[in-house]
């Protein structure tokens, strides 16, 4: 999704387009960029699943930004003076007020949202966190906006349907088998 805002990357309904493989200077970008240069014509559902193989690594890299930049700090803790945990709380929980403020703007409105702001909103309804933001009557009342905003991005439409046939997938695993 960021190498689309990067103008990097486009979509149709069938491929995934590279416009420009020239670097960002973005390390959790650039892999991918190359790999689509390397690899070339597939959908946006192919480049989400094979992106989604490297998420431990993206993710310890996007926590290691964000503690540079003052936004999380790592704790490391024990559960019990046995178990290790670790969690990576925010420090001024500004940045997040803002983000949700602006989310919150663009679904309690008919505004125009900013292409940032539509992959947030993407992310979030693939992942259910508007179902612990929002009450119920909210949720239902702005489930139509969050389909439209989610048909603005292909990307994110592909991103969506990926994450839900993997929670499928691990919930048919997880049912006990019936003889």
């Amino acid at each position: 999704m960021d190498l689309a805002l990067e103008n990097r990357i486009d979509t149709d309904l069938d491929n995934l387009i590279l416009i420009d493989e020239t670097p960002t200077g973005d390390s959790l970008l650039d892999p991918t960029l190359a790999d689509i240069a390397e690899v070339g014509g597939n959908d946006a559902r192919f480049w989400v699943e094979r992106t989604a193989v490297k998420a431990s690594e993206l993710r310890e890299e996007a926590l290691r930004r964000l503690i540079e930049q003052g936004i999380l700090e790592q704790v490391d803790d024990r559960f019990m003076w046995v178990f290790k945990s670790r969690r990576y709380p925010t420090i001024d929980g500004q940045a997040q007020r803002e983000v949700k403020l602006r989310i919150m703007g663009v679904l309690f409105s008919d505004e125009i949202p900013d292409p940032r702001d539509i992959v947030i909103i993407c992310l979030a309804d693939a992942c259910g966190i508007f179902k612990t933001l929002l009450s119920s009557q909210e949720l239902e009342s702005v489930t139509p906006r969050i389909d439209q905003v989610k048909r603005l991005d292909l990307i994110g439409q592909a991103m969506t349907q990926a994450i839900q046939d993997i929670e499928l997938t691990l919930a048919a695993a997880l049912q006990p088998h019936m003889y």
